[in-house]
């Protein structure tokens, strides 16, 4: 007996589960584990959010089937939070639907627009689930190499005509995950232009626009002229309000593009919990302060570990300006899996290598600031006095 189609069969599994997996028998084993690997914040969700999410339970309207696209009021506070932060009006309406998560907006909106052996344009390194929804979608990956001394930018002019023509969807992820890259509205503005010349729907996952640091602001694909046209961006409560486990994230831009995917979510799902959607709406609609805390608990976690790394010999690397990841290359004589395991051998500490990411991860390594400070310090003194590199 078959117990998984073909599609299953092809794709590996997913590799932050494998992470996990492997971390749970350590800990069975004694090990005293530190994982710098997962990007789950670890700061609380903040109280205010906590409060309106108990308060909104209490009402029995909220506790029936909810909008597959959103409730109004959270797609309301969203296209407020675009209005505030990136001057982009959005039609709430038409322009705005609630996702499960962006992780399942992504999946999602793959099959709502590629057919079968079409092709999707996909940075490498970058977030697994671009490529495995696609090969899902029984769609073809073409992978577009972000490198170093691009600023992790893809080369669009160096993609083969071949592939433009058969190119129905490009995926783009700025603040960048994993590398830290950020881009400017230039950029935006020059990938759009790329899109609307190729018929091509560009997304764009923003899931670390609120985590910056000092003057940095990470703009909104939204914000370049024409980006209603052919983009969308994905955006989520997870990182910004440390609200991960409540799955609450949006897609906004393109009417076209929200109506296709809201089609195929009508068929195959019911929707956020609505206390969770009016709960984040509340969020969006709220002061930013929380935000800024937050963002400098992770800034000062950043510099200590970076002056760890350098300490170590780890160089070129700098505090980012966006996301708390760190992005550096194993030092010489390691893959990035070698360097991954010899870290973990040697001080108990979870590394995620760059091939997690992709064939053009391969060199380096991504560190998430996402444990408390306490136990960030504990890695960084593993890290110094383990460590003869």
């Amino acid at each position: 007996m078959r117990y998984r189609s073909n599609r299953v069969s092809s794709i590996p599994p997913y590799t932050f589960l494998e992470m996990k997996k492997h971390k749970e028998k350590l800990i069975e084993q004694g090990v005293d584990i530190i994982d710098l690997g997962m990007g789950d914040p670890d700061l609380p969700t903040h109280p205010h959010v906590v409060e309106k999410l108990m308060e909104e339970l209490q009402d029995s309207n909220n506790l029936k089937y909810p909008n597959p696209i959103g409730c109004i009021e959270y797609r309301k506070a969203v296209a407020h939070f675009y209005k505030k932060q990136y001057d982009v009006d959005l039609n709430p309406e038409t322009e705005v639907i609630a996702l499960i998560g962006s992780k399942e907006g992504t999946a999602n909106l793959i099959p709502a627009l590629i057919d079968p052996g079409e092709t999707v344009l996909i940075p490498d390194p970058a977030y697994p689930v671009y490529e495995m929804a696609t090969i899902l979608a029984n769609g073809r990956c073409y992978k577009m190499p972000l490198e170093e001394e691009n600023n992790y930018e893809p080369e669009i002019s160096s993609i083969p005509d071949h592939v433009i023509k058969e190119a129905k969807l490009m995926f783009l992820n700025y603040p960048n995950n994993p590398t830290t890259a950020c881009v400017d509205v230039d950029f935006f503005q020059r990938v759009c232009n790329f899109a609307k010349k190729n018929e091509l729907i560009i997304a764009n996952d923003s899931a670390y626009n609120m985590v910056s640091y000092g003057e940095y602001k990470p703009p909104s694909i939204l914000q370049a002229n024409g980006a209603m046209e052919v983009a969308v961006e994905f955006g989520t409560l997870s990182k910004t309000f440390n609200m991960t486990g409540f799955r609450i994230g949006y897609m906004v831009g393109n009417a076209e593009v929200i109506k296709s995917l809201s089609i195929l979510k009508g068929n195959i799902d019911t929707g956020q919990f609505t206390p969770i959607q009016k709960a984040a709406a509340y969020a969006l609609q709220g002061d930013y302060h929380c935000i800024e805390e937050y963002n400098g608990i992770y800034q000062s976690r950043l510099n200590a570990v970076v002056e760890a790394l350098k300490s170590i010999g780890v160089v070129d690397i700098e505090v980012p300006k966006a996301a708390y990841f760190v992005w550096a290359r194993v030092p010489k004589g390691y893959t990035s899996a070698e360097f991954a395991q010899f870290v973990l051998e040697k001080t108990g500490v979870i590394i995620t290598p760059g091939t997690a990411f992709g064939e053009n991860g391969e060199g380096y390594f991504r560190i998430a600031v996402s444990v408390d400070s306490h136990r960030i310090q504990e890695a960084v003194t593993r890290i110094k006095n383990k460590l003869f590199l």
